[in-house]
């Protein structure tokens, strides 16, 4: 069978370094016998300079050594090629990755390449900006603008991000529409999520699938400190209700306003974001919005998972 990787390789992602991985990944795909090319990814996201070469070498696979935002970008500009998409997790928090059962050690990720299976998953769009598996507006977008400012990368910078922002974290006021109905909400974030966690297998959305055709949404509420504690531990853990589909119809009681957590899914609403909350997509720091128009599109790329998924 005839194959074609390119491989895109982002030099900032998490800590390992560029020509570290780069000079891994090149041996073990000669040793296969596969030809293959290497590109440094952009900062800019745009991909479409690889168009000619797929074009040209007839690539049947796009291979990203990098994290969720820069899996996100190659998957947006690149999507109706017919190609199959692979991960080598090489981000802070690899979410997409661990939701798909790969691991993050680069010879395990490389053998998922070759001997996996690709099947088709859902991304979603927020207003005309792709994610392929979170996007939130608050507490957790705050702690991804300031990470992208940190000069070190990791999951340690990662956490004290977290915990310096805790203590002073805000409420946002949101107005959710959905199916006919607009429900209002103070909320410390929103996470709209078609995999099941945030990163370093942290769970949100205890439900989500990537290929259900259907967002998880989880709305934290304004509470106390250590009642927010709780109810994430909670959530986390998988004891917060999952409110059904019929629910959340026009006909449904989805108490949008009740102290807590409230978790549904649905293919599609539209938040109105009148605080401007901040805005991150696939963990990267993203422009905010006073609307954001969100929908799911299903199964609308490949991705390469183990066989036995």
């Amino acid at each position: 069978m005839h194959r074609h990787i390119i491989y895109i390789i982002n030099p900032i992602s998490g800590t390992r370094t560029r020509k570290d991985i780069q000079q891994f990944i090149e041996k073990k795909t000669r040793d296969r016998g596969i030809p293959y090319h290497v590109f440094p990814s952009v900062e800019s996201g745009d991909y479409s300079f690889l168009r000619s070469v797929i074009e040209e070498h007839q690539t049947t696979d796009i291979v990203i050594a990098g994290g969720d935002g820069t899996i996100s970008h190659v998957v947006d500009d690149l999507i109706n090629f017919d190609v199959n998409f692979g991960i080598i997790p090489c981000g802070s928090g690899n979410g997409l990755a661990y939701t798909a059962k790969i691991g993050k050690q680069p010879d395990k990720a490389l053998d998922i390449v070759f001997d996996g299976k690709a099947s088709s998953v859902d991304g979603f769009y927020i207003n005309d900006r792709f994610a392929c598996m979170l996007c939130g507006l608050g507490f957790d977008a705050k702690v991804a603008h300031d990470f992208a400012q940190q000069p070190k990368r990791g999951l340690t910078t990662y956490i004290t991000q977290i915990i310096k922002n805790f203590f002073s974290a805000a409420n946002y006021h949101f107005e959710i529409q959905l199916s006919g109905r607009t429900f209002s909400t103070e909320a410390f974030f929103i996470s709209i999520a078609n995999s099941n966690q945030f990163g370093n297998n942290f769970t949100i959305a205890p439900q989500a699938s990537l290929s259900d055709g259907l967002l998880d949404i989880v709305i934290v509420t304004q509470q106390q400190k250590m009642a927010l504690l709780w109810e994430t531990f909670k959530q986390v853990s998988g004891y917060n209700p999952l409110v059904k589909k019929e629910s959340v119809g026009t006909s449904g009681n989805l108490e949008i306003d009740k102290k807590g957590i409230v978790y549904f899914q649905t293919d599609k609403l539209t938040i109105l974001n009148p605080s401007e909350a901040p805005l991150h997509i696939d963990g990267d720091p993203a422009e905010t919005a006073t609307r954001f128009d969100i929908k799911i599109k299903k199964k609308c790329f490949r991705l390469i998972q183990p066989a036995s998924s």
